[in-house]
């Protein structure tokens, strides 16, 4: 029988749980886990949407956090990443054709899995590239999922070797000529926790390295650049005001101000035009603000937990000071 999930000695595997895959609209397979709560009645299903070079196996302490609190959760591994089919002939480079495929494919998620086995109702907590996937879909996802909280979405680029806008041209170029299969750079190195972008918190740092070390096949080098110009793309188009006033569905954008990857201040800007979201600065967070330091990741928990399932004046009265 096919191992679909894997564990370390440190990150084990929560239970009662289905894993599996399903299969996309372009006959690919991506890898879904759903795991529910032990209490006797859900509060719902959370639709978890994971970054870029991410996994299930990165979230099981946030699933375990959720289930607790009563809540179901559903997951799957994005395509060309993770456990799910890889793009390209070699697989260590992060590659999307479209990334509106990203979007059918959360479609065919929760046609095929979340709406005939698990409960309602639906919430999307989404991180950075996932965050944007949920921002582009949003406006037809509103008769089917009632709130959602994005972390660090995946608007702008920072804390790279060249600027955004020299990115932005090099993988048009690209594109252009028929290269969009190719990274911008060959060698992709993680950093040491040193002088890691992403948290603080050395625990939980050297636990994802342990996952990443034990199963490296889940893990992803560089972007092609195909996958930089249909992201850059993208985020053009969700974060103009038509887009934005378009969404209709409550949402918290929880940003981190230390983020050295999505620059904060693009995060802040785009809040100015969202309506529906309310914003939730964690002030001292690196980027991925659920893998962080207790002081952080419980700020960003507690302004979930007020949000989802909740009213709306219960989430305005508990989330005001989470970034203070």
């Amino acid at each position: 029988m096919e191992q679909v999930l894997f564990s370390t000695p440190d990150n084990p595997i929560p239970e009662n749980r289905t894993e599996g895959f399903f299969e996309t609209h372009d006959g690919h397979r991506l890898r879904y886990a759903v795991f529910r709560s032990s209490a006797p009645v859900a509060k719902g299903t959370v639709v978890l949407l994971q970054g870029r070079n991410e996994y299930i196996e990165k979230y099981f302490e946030t699933i375990r956090d959720l289930t607790a609190r009563g809540l179901w959760v559903a997951t799957f591994d994005l395509r060309g990443q993770g456990g799910s089919t890889r793009l390209l002939k070699k697989p260590q480079y992060g590659h999307v054709r479209r990334f509106v495929d990203y979007e059918h494919d959360l479609d065919t998620f929760l046609e095929k899995i979340v709406l005939p086995d698990t409960r309602l109702p639906f919430f999307i907590l989404a991180h950075s590239t996932g965050a944007l996937i949920a921002l582009s879909a949003a406006p037809y996802l509103s008769t089917r999922v009632e709130r959602m909280v994005l972390t660090a979405p995946f608007i702008g680029l920072s804390g790279q070797s060249a600027s955004e806008g020299t990115i932005r041209t090099l993988a048009a170029t690209a594109c252009s000529l028929g290269l969009g299969s190719f990274p911008l750079k060959r060698r992709f190195e993680e950093p040491q926790f040193r002088d890691n972008p992403l948290t603080s918190d050395e625990k939980r740092f050297s636990r994802n390295v342990a996952v990443a070390t034990a199963h490296p096949e889940l893990v992803l080098g560089p972007p092609s650049a195909r996958w930089l110009h249909e992201s850059f793309t993208t985020i053009d188009r969700v974060t103009s005001p038509i887009h934005l006033f378009s969404i209709t569905i409550p949402t918290v954008v929880i940003a981190p101000t230390r983020d050295d990857i999505v620059p904060y201040i693009a995060q802040e800007r785009m809040s100015r035009y969202f309506r529906a979201a309310q914003f939730v600065p964690i002030n001292g967070a690196r980027h991925e603000v659920l893998q962080e330091r207790d002081v952080y990741r419980k700020a960003a928990l507690a302004a979930f937990h007020a949000f989802i399932p909740g009213s709306d004046a219960e989430a305005v009265e508990e989330i005001e000071g989470f970034g203070t």
